[in-house]
């Protein structure tokens, strides 16, 4: 070869541009090949290096869609009002609404949860059907639910560890059981959803927020369940709590007061003045009499604690009401 050339050394550059196109992206890639040949070392070289441009809005990435509705996984503006103010600004971006499950599926929020019966019972993806929890089952039969709740897996340990992008970010290692099993069973039992959001209000604090709620049990179609069924509704999901429990749990001074007065026999003289001018504002007087087993006080949870039993949990001043209130 060396004769042929009248050369040592010999060295080829070829250079080439491939473009790949598609409906949805175009990435360039540009690499360059590099070859030596000489007559003392016979040996060829590649190093190769491939570079890809930014994406631009020109070159958008290819975005996954949502295996449930087909869709974009971001979030879809429908306003019920013809307000044109409630809806976003014509300039901001798409908010992102992607649950990544860990079999790589990916589903909007919302979507996941209309599946959520199917999810809770099977424990597996609606998509591909891939078993979802990241730790092995402790029960028999994972993936069937629990013989006192169909929609309470066998192993309550169990986890389906998902990875959510939303307006606040990226949640790493998000635990989407709890939320498809309390949806679950609210499918299942429509007439517990206000007294579920009764509980999330006292766990909250939000009275302004119960009292509306209370207010419209009468006027409510949709709410089925009586004012004192909803008082002291016990959650099967979660230890048989009442709203009481939890409010004493996250120490919720002012909705304490405001359930006693709408659930309990606590003479009228202890309560104050601030509780009994705000039920009375949106019609909640007190019931005349109200039985034992229905007195928020001595409910038992899962664990068999009274609202008596978490104030001298606490200690303090709730342990002084615990006394004061007839509650040991």
């Amino acid at each position: 070869m060396g004769g042929e050339l009248g050369s040592d050394l010999f060295r080829v550059m070829i250079q080439g541009l491939y473009c790949i196109t598609s409906a949805k992206r175009e990435v360039s890639i540009s690499y360059h090949i590099s070859l030596s040949l000489s007559t003392s070392s016979p040996h060829l070289t590649l190093p190769t290096t491939l570079i890809s441009p930014p994406f631009t809005s020109n070159h958008p990435p290819k975005m996954s869609l949502c295996k449930s509705c087909h869709q974009p996984l971001i979030l879809q503006f429908e306003s019920d009002s013809e307000d044109e103010s409630l809806a976003p600004p014509a300039d901001q971006p798409p908010i992102p609404d992607d649950l990544h499950l860990p079999c790589q599926c990916h589903f909007h929020w919302q979507c996941l949860l209309d599946l959520s019966s199917t999810v809770a019972l099977t424990l597996s993806c609606p998509s591909c059907t891939t078993y979802l929890p990241s730790n092995p089952p402790t029960g028999s039969g994972s993936a069937s639910g629990s013989s006192t709740n169909p929609f309470l897996p066998t192993s309550q340990a169990a986890q389906i560890l998902t990875t959510y992008t939303n307006e606040g970010g990226v949640q790493e290692n998000l635990n989407i059981l709890p939320h498809l099993t309390e949806e679950a069973y609210l499918s299942a039992n429509p007439q517990f959803r206000p007294a579920k959001a009764l509980h999330t209000l006292a766990s909250e604090g939000d009275t302004a927020g119960i009292l509306e709620l209370l207010a419209d049990v009468d006027a409510d179609e949709d709410i089925t369940l009586s004012l004192p069924q909803l008082l002291c509704w016990q959650d099967p999901l979660n230890e048989s709590k009442t709203a009481m429990h939890l409010a004493l749990e996250n120490e919720q001074e002012e909705v304490f007061w405001l359930l006693l007065w709408l659930e309990s026999g606590v003479h009228t003289s202890v309560f104050p003045e601030q509780v009994m001018q705000s039920c009375e504002g949106v019609g909640l007087p007190r019931r005349g009499t109200v039985p034992q087993e229905e007195d928020v006080r001595f409910i038992k949870d899962g664990k068999g604690r009274t609202a008596g039993d978490l104030c001298r949990e606490l200690g303090g001043a709730w342990g002084s009401y615990a006394e004061m209130l007839g509650m040991i």
